[in-house]
């Protein structure tokens, strides 16, 4: 029987606030179940469909005897990235390279957990037989698989067993070479065998427990551990007590979600942490070495996961659209779908926050202070790109405006999760220095980004060049182009990174003149554009939006007017112009008095002389920005004086007219986005201790480009950038149909609606 899931208009408006509770994560994990069943029905109909048919009927046999120990196995870490990868490439359609034969290696755990006979054929590779959810067989030699036989004790079929396995089967490997045994009790370590190891955690009547997942082919395997299983379960035992005691309401999800953790190398720094958008409710993530760390990071993940699973059953932005937008938790462009998986993960992060913010003393409490506000301005930036950038649904557009609603109420001291009162960006001790701090170091970030992955247009640009030296208008800014990133992508460097954790402990930004001579002196470094835009942004200079925004126009425009400046031989050149005055002379008139160092011009043309990013900014922020200045208008000045719209300058982009490069650029510091939440100054990321760093991606189909472990500095954060399937409204049924066939979901069927 097929039939469609309806996802409630309560429910939807639960997850979009960033929670949902546990009603709504066992209804995200049924319906992931359901799209499990159908991708392993389209498996079975495809070109793989023979190499999985005989593991198919075990399934479907187990189920017939033992429907949760089946279900177990198609909720499990490897079931969905399994099917993911036999429908998208597999490699060796028909022989014995086909992704189809693994997952007779999955239903081997059903047939333990259900003590149900079986004999069933798993391939081997590089010596090992990896049964998932069960352990790893090592030492086979050469043999390119083996037959599991699995011996049930009598009376005993259908009888569930643990969650790592079952101590009435008897469970026998054989190759050409000879025959293996498994210890009786399979979550017991062996000869040649290693179990899977399951970690569980009580606290509060709540209990979590998970396999640590080091046997699953299709997620990277952990060659060699940082930490043993005893060191994983004490540290997931005072993770656990951390999120019961102030997450609850998280804790339960986690309790009714999480179903497979899986350890990964660790980066050379900081804590790497991932997740596939296949394997709902899987955590990958390296050795976290505190509690604390772990907890962040299931609550992060777990986020992923949730947002992954909803767009199966709804559409929030229509297709279409490659990674060309910003995302200040990352260091590459991001796709639509990526750069709303990491507003929604950072969600977790800033309850987290909230709390530790309030609960702590000290040097810690200012620490956590600080990563409550560096990652709400993450959010409050990432929603306005999305707000700008991205095709988004009627869904989509109340998902949203649900989520800043949270963001929202947080900033005012609320605390949905039943956790403590914690500290605002603003608020309490040191709230304004603060959030110069954090607005500081956004600007500069979001500067290096754009000098690393946006191009002007060269025509556009040289058109700017020749208006810029006859002293007319810049008129329309031309169009960009980002770059999409290919390969995996470091950080912004050592030299950024230690500006930016300078700037949590400096009263001011370093003075925009000093800013912008420094960039006239070196101007390929990118520090100094990154201090130029922090600088102007504190000090609200004209242009200070487009020095942020658009970065590479400002610094390409000044190289192309810089080796143009030479005069003609035998020409006394006149001082440099001085760009403080630039930036309020009345960039709207053809003429009039031009304050260069050499004195006053009466003509409009500009005599050569190194032209001052100050003045440049200022010239393209003109007063009516994004549109055509051809005619002569009001003098504007740097107080937003007559003629000057002030809300012009870096609107948001539902608001029409004023928006900087044609709508590429977000909201100014204190402005009002789209859905009515108020944007700081926009604000970067130095990486934090606490925060993770993220691993290239289990999942080759997933949106997210491998990303290297960030240097020390703004690192990038992986996000799950899951493509949404299906579509449909809360309160209605999806258009994407889900079995719901209690009986056999096994059994052929054909998706409808």
């Amino acid at each position: 029987m097929i039939g469609p899931y309806v996802l409630p208009d309560d429910v939807f408006d639960a997850l979009a606030a960033g929670e949902g509770g546990r009603p709504a994560v066992l209804l995200l994990r049924r319906a992931r179940r359901s799209r499990n069943l159908l991708l392993l029905r389209r498996a079975l109909d495809g070109p793989c469909g023979g190499a999985a048919e005989a593991a198919a009927g075990l399934l479907a046999a187990v189920e017939r005897v033992a429907p949760e120990a089946a279900r177990s196995v198609i909720d499990g870490p490897a079931f969905g990235t399994w099917a993911a990868r036999t429908l998208r490439d597999c490699p060796a359609h028909g022989r014995r390279g086909c992704a189809g034969r693994d997952l007779a290696a999955l239903t081997v755990l059903a047939a333990v957990r259900a003590a149900h006979p079986a004999r069933i054929t798993v391939p081997v590779r590089d010596g090992r037989l990896a049964l998932p959810g069960l352990g790893t067989v090592t030492g086979l030699g050469e043999a390119p698989e083996a037959l599991v036989v699995v011996e049930a004790a009598a009376g005993a079929e259908g009888m569930p067993g643990t969650s790592a396995g079952n101590c009435r089967v008897r469970v026998r490997v054989l190759t050409a070479d000879g025959e293996r045994v498994l210890p009786r009790d399979p979550s017991r370590p062996g000869h040649g065998w290693q179990p899977v190891a399951v970690l569980d955690a009580r606290h509060r009547g709540l209990t979590l427990r998970v396999p640590l997942e080091t046997a699953a082919p299709e997620l990277p395997a952990l060659e060699t551990a940082s930490a043993g299983p005893a060191a994983w379960r004490d540290l997931l035992r005072q993770a656990w007590e951390l999120l019961v005691e102030n997450h609850p309401r998280r804790a339960e999800e986690l309790a009714a979600g999480l179903n497979g953790i899986v350890p990964l190398p660790a980066p050379a720094r900081g804590v790497a942490s991932a997740t596939s958008r296949h394997a709902f409710g899987t955590v990958l993530t390296s050795w976290p070495a505190d509690p604390e760390r772990l907890a962040l990071t299931l609550l992060h993940e777990f986020q992923h996961s949730k947002l992954s699973a909803l767009t199966d059953l709804v559409t929030l932005y229509e297709p279409g659209g490659g990674p060309r937008l910003y995302a200040p938790w990352r260091p590459d462009p991001r796709p639509p779908g990526g750069l709303l998986q990491g507003i929604y993960a950072h969600l977790g992060d800033l309850a987290f926050w909230q709390e530790r913010s309030g609960s702590r003393h000290g040097p810690a409490q200012a620490d956590a202070a600080w990563r409550l506000a560096q990652t709400r301005a993450h959010v409050e930036r990432g929603l306005t790109e999305a707000a700008a950038h991205v095709r988004l649904t009627a869904l989509g557009t109340r998902f949203l405006e649900r989520l800043a609603r949270t963001v929202r109420d947080g900033d005012r001291g609320g605390d949905r999760d039943g956790d403590r009162d914690g500290a605002g960006a603003g608020g309490g001790n040191g709230g304004e220095r603060l959030a110069r701090a954090v607005a500081r170091v956004q600007a500069g970030d979001e500067a290096v980004w754009r000098l690393r992955w946006a191009a002007a247009d060269d025509a556009g640009t040289e058109r700017l060049a020749a208006l810029w030296r006859a002293g007319r208008p810049a008129g329309p800014l031309p169009a960009q182009d980002v770059r999409p990133a290919t390969g995996a992508v470091a950080g912004p460097g050592p030299e950024f990174g230690r500006w930016a954790a300078r700037q949590r402990g400096a009263e001011r930004a370093r003075p925009a003149r000093e800013a912008a001579d420094a960039v006239l002196a070196a101007p390929d470094r990118a520090q100094g554009w990154a201090e130029l835009a922090a600088a102007a942004a504190e000090e609200d200079r004209p242009g200070a939006d487009v020095l942020r925004a658009r970065t590479e126009l400002v610094r390409d425009l000044c190289a192309r007017l810089t080796a143009r400046q030479a005069p003609p031989p035998g020409t006394a050149s006149p001082g440099p112009p001085d760009p403080l005055a630039l930036a309020a002379w009345p960039a709207d008139r053809g003429v009039g008095p031009v304050p260069f160092g050499g004195g006053p011009v009466a003509d409009a043309a500009r005599p050569p002389g190194p032209p001052d990013p100050l003045a440049l900014a200022a010239w393209l922020a003109g007063p009516a920005v994004g549109t055509d200045r051809s005619g002569g208008g009001a003098a504007a000045d740097e107080e937003g004086g007559p003629g000057r719209d002030p809300q012009a300058r870096g609107a948001h982009p539902a608001r029409g007219s004023g928006h900087v490069g044609q709508g590429e650029a977000g909201p100014a510091p204190g402005q009002a986005c789209g859905d009515g939440l108020a944007v700081p100054a926009e604000s970067g990321s130095a990486q934090a201790p606490m925060e993770p760093a993220r691993s290239p991606g289990p999942d080759p189909a997933a949106d997210e480009g491998p990303v290297a472990p960030a240097p020390p500095g703004p690192g990038g954060g992986f996000d799950a950038g899951a493509e949404p399937a299906g579509g449909g409204a809360p309160g209605q049924k999806t258009g994407v149909s889900m079995s719901q066939n209690a009986r056999s979901p096994l059994a052929k069927t054909s998706a409808t609606g």
